[in-house]
């Protein structure tokens, strides 16, 4: 069981992990030993609450595909057992992040002086474009 929150975790089955070649520079080593980490969960069929599961596929993390699965890939450490924990921070983040509920914005209003601020501006700069022109005789 991956415990995400106090009273929220998820089962082992639902997460699969599978080892990759990591990318990029490493010598020998890199292409002999499979030590990136390819995280797969599928949000739809997970036991996490409803509420989570829609602010996730909601969300515009280009970390979940269209089909609402999240695919985390961790290659920066050189050992498989550093970037599957790596991986697996990751997505319990992400959840974390989704369980927070979105504070809804407080629409404002400008203050009657930051309004007669603009208007002044405004007015001011009409002049100097005013006194730009060719004058009317």
């Amino acid at each position: 069981m991956l415990q995400i929150t106090d009273h929220l975790a998820i089962a082992d089955n639902e997460i699969e992990i599978s080892a990759i070649r990591a990318q990029g520079a490493g010598g020998q080593n890199v292409n002999k030993v499979s030590s990136a980490v390819h995280l797969r969960f599928d949000i739809q069929a997970s036991s996490l609450p409803a509420g989570c599961k829609k602010r996730l596929l909601n969300s515009r993390d280009q970390r979940i595909t269209k089909d609402g699965v999240v695919v985390i890939k961790a290659q920066e450490h050189r050992s498989f057992a550093k970037n599957h924990d790596a991986a697996i921070a990751r997505l319990v983040n992400l959840i974390r992040a989704s369980l927070k509920p979105v504070r809804r914005r407080k629409a404002t209003q400008p203050s009657r002086a930051a309004v007669a601020r603009r208007m002044d501006s405004k007015t001011k700069r009409g002049r100097i474009k005013q006194m730009r022109r060719k004058p009317d005789w």
